[in-house]
């Protein structure tokens, strides 16, 4: 409703309101968590109906401010700002945690005013500072980034190395609200209600730091109108709230957390609505964005130029990731590259000539996931992620709630496999493709060369949901033509004679290893047909039995990963319905050692002289 701003009797009642339709909605479904919702009832009321600007008919509309419900528990809250606002009937909250509803225990972007999957906590300032970043740097727009978080879940390292990048870059347009509610799950929580201790910790981040009793919307009002006049720093709310604000016996006390009221429903009900002043319809204004952003086009990206490498050439895999990022910027000034203090050894570093554009997220792997997937929101940014692919499996509820939240996000992980040699199995990614083949959704890219890499970049940048791109640090010849296509799901088989025995399907260094082999056999007069996956997931079904068929059932898969989840896993599901095909896997056994590649391809026998034995053996079957 247009007028002028909301008067503050107004939004006391919203606030009762807020807590009326949690408590209705939970006894509903006999299930949530009413009395988290209750201590942030105030500040969702000043800032959905005071605050924030955005458009109640366009939610993800990308001129609007952003709102990240972190304590995704509270959703109830959330549901009921956008009841009072008029986007959901009020009907619709008695289906609560229901099948079928999209009002679901904490929100998902089913609905169409959450940006993100929330309620593993610690993750939602993450993706709020990725939303600023792209707000202050990349549109240069006027949107604010508000973002909500339990103090419970303020004792999650990432919501640290979430405060570390928003100071270090200055986002003045995001804040953090802290729900300073004193009690958690199964007790008070680390600070509880000691707020000179959670002041001194955030002045010590150079936020904007302002300490406010958290059911005084005057003071919220106010608070959040001085917030939009800071510079060159975020600032931090820290609402000294209460657990099941405003129920009789139930305020401020333990055992309550994530329980409906159930016969309490009603006395507490009776109490809420006597504290209302305004009876029937309410009448709030929700201020406009200030300012419209440029639409932006993110669709069919293509790199400016193709691949331009000579056959034979040893190169590392992970030397083309930079190139085709430049190469993709080029055509787009929407790709952003995030890195965790590796980009010399992913190369993403190619992107840093281009400043804005990249974004150094240092080693904070679970920040640097949540900022990615806060970039990619409202589809403002092509993201691609890099670091060790073994550092992203400290990140890997980061990736899975970036699936939740239906998330484009492109990781590209170097350093894959025991031919990284020397630096031993700490630096060693054996586990990263069943990683990322169990997110669902996911497309997992393998490839074999500088040109597929390069390739399986700018498919990434065209593929909806989560990608990884696995990279290698060993040189190995370029074997694919500059004009070679590839597709998702396409495998291709790369050497072949007119008397193949074996389909032996490998990737990366095993690949090249396969194909020395692959030549040594046919001195001698035996022939096997090798494949190149390409992707992993999904993995080339139909070329995997019509080729293993033809060269008599048998396949051999090597690979540099260990045996569960990974590329020989793959196949056996494609394979696992037909007769008479036969599967020998060889893989990393056990947790590797440090060693020179060579040596290390040898002694876990997937190097080609070893390979040469594992087909001798096949050809036994």
């Amino acid at each position: 409703m247009a007028g002028t701003p909301t008067d503050l009797q107004t939004l006391r009642d919203l606030a009762t309101r807020i807590r009326i339709h949690s408590i209705e909605a939970t006894t509903a479904a006999n299930s949530g968590h009413p009395s988290s919702s209750s201590s942030i009832a105030e500040i969702m009321s000043v800032l959905f109906f005071r605050t924030m600007r955005y458009k109640v008919s366009a939610p993800r509309d990308p001129s609007s401010d952003r709102f990240v419900l972190s304590k995704g528990h509270a959703a109830p809250a959330l549901y009921a700002a956008w009841v009072e606002n008029g986007l959901i009937p009020a009907a619709e909250l008695k289906k609560l945690r229901q099948l079928g509803s999209d009002l679901e225990g904490h929100p998902t972007p089913r609905l169409s005013f959450v940006d993100v999957g929330t309620g593993s906590l610690g993750q939602g300032l993450a993706v709020a500072a990725g939303m600023a970043y792209v707000g202050k740097y990349i549109d240069q727009a006027s949107y604010r980034v508000y973002c909500l978080i339990g103090d419970g879940e303020s004792a999650e390292g990432s919501i640290w190395e979430s405060i570390a990048f928003a100071s270090f870059y200055k986002l003045d347009n995001l804040v953090l609200i802290i729900d300073a509610n004193r009690l958690g799950q199964t007790g008070a929580t680390m600070v509880a209600h000691n707020m000179d201790l959670y002041k001194k910790r955030m002045e010590s981040f150079d936020f904007n730091t302002v300490v406010v009793d958290g059911h005084d919307v005057g003071v919220l009002v106010q608070t959040f109108e001085n917030a939009a006049t800071v510079k060159d720093k975020p600032t931090v709310v820290i609402a000294k709230t209460y657990k099941g604000r405003d129920f009789p016996d139930i305020e401020d006390k333990d055992n309550w957390h994530g329980k409906p009221l159930g016969a309490q429903s009603e006395r507490v009900l009776t109490h809420l609505r006597s504290l209302m002043k305004n009876k029937g319809q309410l009448k709030y204004t929700i201020p406009a964005p200030l300012s419209q952003v440029k639409p932006v086009d993110i669709s069919n990206i293509k790199m400016s130029s193709p691949p331009n490498y000579k056959q034979g050439e040893l190169l590392a895999t992970r030397a083309s990731y930079g190139t085709a990022l430049s190469k993709l910027a080029q055509s787009n000034p929407r790709i952003l590259a995030l890195d965790g203090d590796m980009s010399n050894s992913t190369f993403s570093e190619a992107m840093k000539k281009s400043g804005k554009n990249f974004i150094e997220c240092y080693i904070a792997e679970q920040n640097l996931v949540g900022v990615g997937t806060g970039a990619a929101c409202r589809d403002r940014a092509v993201v691609f992620l890099s670091t060790f692919a073994c550092f992203l499996t400290r990140a890997f509820d980061q990736i899975r709630m970036g699936a939740i939240s239906q998330s484009n996000i492109n990781f590209c992980g170097s350093h894959c496999g025991v031919s990284i040699g020397e630096d031993g199995p700490s630096q060693m990614a054996l586990e990263d493709l069943a990683m990322f083949r169990s997110i669902p959704g996911s497309t997992v890219f393998y490839p074999s060369d500088v040109v597929a890499v390069e390739r399986a970049v700018e498919l990434a940048a065209n593929t909806k949901g989560i990608t990884f791109i696995r990279t290698a640090r060993a040189p190995t010849a370029v074997i694919y033509p500059n004009d070679q296509i590839f597709q998702i799901g396409k495998a291709n088989v790369v050497f072949s004679t007119n008397s193949d025995q074996v389909l032996v399907i490998a990737a990366g260094v095993t690949l090249h290893e396969t194909m020395l082999a692959a030549k040594e056999l046919a001195k001698s007069g035996v022939g096997i047909r090798v494949m190149d996956p390409f992707t992993i997931k999904p993995i080339d079904k139909f070329s995997i039995i019509q080729n293993a068929q033809a060269v008599g059932g048998r396949i051999l898969v090597i690979e540099d990963h260990y045996p569960e989840g990974g590329m020989g896993e793959a196949v056996l599901s494609a394979v696992a319905e037909e007769r008479n095909i036969y599967v020998k896997h060889i893989a990393i056994p056990r947790v590797p050692r440090s060693g020179k590649p060579a040596d290390l391809l040898n002694y876990y026998k997937i190097d080609a002289t070893n390979i040469i034995g594992h087909i001798q053996e096949v050809l036994k079957k």
